[in-house]
């Protein structure tokens, strides 16, 4: 099917291009220019002059199957993606069975490829089980078409089984994606360690219990040559270790969470677990240190770690409820809302954090928006203000503490292959300029 986008405007190179017309053909780009017989065209998207970007692309969610569809599903947590203008999401292994065998890894993709809407990339676990005892056949599942390696949900505990896994990660040529938490720093804490942990009177938990795994780690993945990714840098500490490594020479890229980038521990405002998540979030110092790492490139991208509960799961108390926070739905209209039109980021910076450049660290497909690329598109309405309302989430989770906020940059439509896979928001009006 040929299709049309017309009136769009893009970002290329810090460049923005108006009234662009973008021709779909064969699942990709097929042409752009200016204008186009619209009479050939099965089909016409009128941009209304409204941003067009690539595919967002997200390394870090939680689908939840199998093993806990009351949170999330495939379609659920594909569809939600989706309406975040997400074409690409990479799903973590922490589920019942943990895809840690040929027969359950496939298994997992059999079911993405039944129900996902968008592109969905399972991670394969570091660990049977995802303890910290024996390695996969990480060979076999990248055989399977494991594309990284990681136990997100829980750090590593042994340093010699991280070192024969970045070992062999390195001979596969795969990434060690590392939830970083030493469990035996945690002392029971739910929350940052901090004034506000003792003004609600809740254990915390200190920076380095990431900061020194992640130190760990560093001088592992050294001596092993393996790209190693941090997952979800949360403390001041972290980053300094990580941009130390990286002056070094070490193979060494991280991820930061759109929640750990707007709020700090102390904004806070009572004992619920809607603000619980892991890491938690740090003092401010340690939120100007991450807004500074992805300046100064010491963090590589932003993702959300969308992370889906039930109502009655997060209802509850910080010593009750489960560590978790949904992203999918909001993340990339976040970030423009708090940083682009403060002018803090530029869109260019903001769509190579969470479109070019996670792709280009696990070797994904990057759209750079070619001709020749793949049709992973999405168009965002910058002008116009929504509120974040969870009745219309499309996860079945709307455990945040972002509901209620006003946000721009609704996403008016999402197309994965060239097929629209989401269309909504307000498609009114126009805009002139929106870097």
């Amino acid at each position: 099917m040929d299709l049309l986008i017309k009136n769009a405007c893009m970002i290329i190179h810090d460049n923005q291009l108006n009234a662009v017309a973008i021709w779909i053909k064969d699942e990709r780009i097929h042409a752009i220019g200016k204008n186009f017989d619209e009479g050939s065209f099965e089909q016409i998207i009128d941009a209304k002059n409204q941003l067009v970007t690539q595919g967002l692309v997200d390394v870090h969610v939680h689908l939840r199957e199998p093993g806990f569809t009351y949170k999330e599903t495939i379609k659920t947590g594909s569809l939600a993606a989706s309406r975040g203008g997400f074409t690409t999401i990479c799903a973590m292994p922490n589920l019942e069975p943990v895809p840690d065998t040929i027969e359950k890894y496939n298994q997992v993709q059999e079911l993405i490829s039944q129900s996902a809407v968008n592109h969905v990339l399972q991670y394969a676990p570091i660990t049977k089980n995802l303890r910290s005892e024996d390695l996969v056949d990480q060979a076999a599942l990248k055989n399977a078409g494991a594309f990284a390696f990681t136990n997100d949900g829980v750090g590593v505990q042994k340093a010699g089984t991280m070192y024969l896994a970045m070992k062999e990660a390195a001979k596969n040529q795969r990434a060690i994606v590392a939830h970083t938490e030493d469990e035996s720093l945690l002392f029971n804490g739910v929350m940052h360690k901090g004034e506000k942990a003792d003004e609600l009177g809740l254990a915390g938990i200190m920076s380095a219990a990431e900061s020194s795994q992640i130190a760990r780690d560093l001088l592992l993945a050294e001596e092993t040559g393996v790209h190693y990714h941090v997952c979800h840098v949360s403390s001041k500490e972290s980053v300094r270790v990580i941009r130390e490594a990286k002056k070094a020479g070490i193979q060494v890229s991280c991820e930061v969470c759109p929640h750990h980038l707007l709020f700090a521990d102390e904004d806070i405002p009572k004992n619920h677990g809607y603000w619980k998540m892991n890491p938690p979030l740090r003092a401010r110092e340690d939120q100007n240190a991450l807004i500074e790492g992805l300046l100064d490139g010491t963090i590589d991208c932003i993702a959300t770690d969308h992370a889906p509960h039930s109502f009655a799961e997060k209802n509850q108390d910080f010593n009750h409820s489960p560590f978790g926070i949904v992203g999918s739905e909001y993340a990339f209209q976040l970030i423009y809302t708090a940083f682009v039109k403060k002018g803090i980021f530029t869109l260019a910076q903001v769509i190579d954090w969470m479109a070019i450049k996670p792709a280009a660290l696990f070797g994904l497909t990057v759209n750079r928006l070619n001709v020749g690329d793949p049709a992973d598109l999405a168009i965002f309405d910058i002008e116009h203000s929504y509120t974040v309302d969870e009745k219309k989430f499309l996860s079945k989770a709307e455990n945040t503490p972002f509901i209620g906020r006003e946000l721009f940059g609704d996403t008016l439509y999402t197309l994965v292959n060239g097929k629209i896979v989401w269309q909504g928001g307000n498609q009114n009006g126009s805009l002139a300029n929106f870097r």
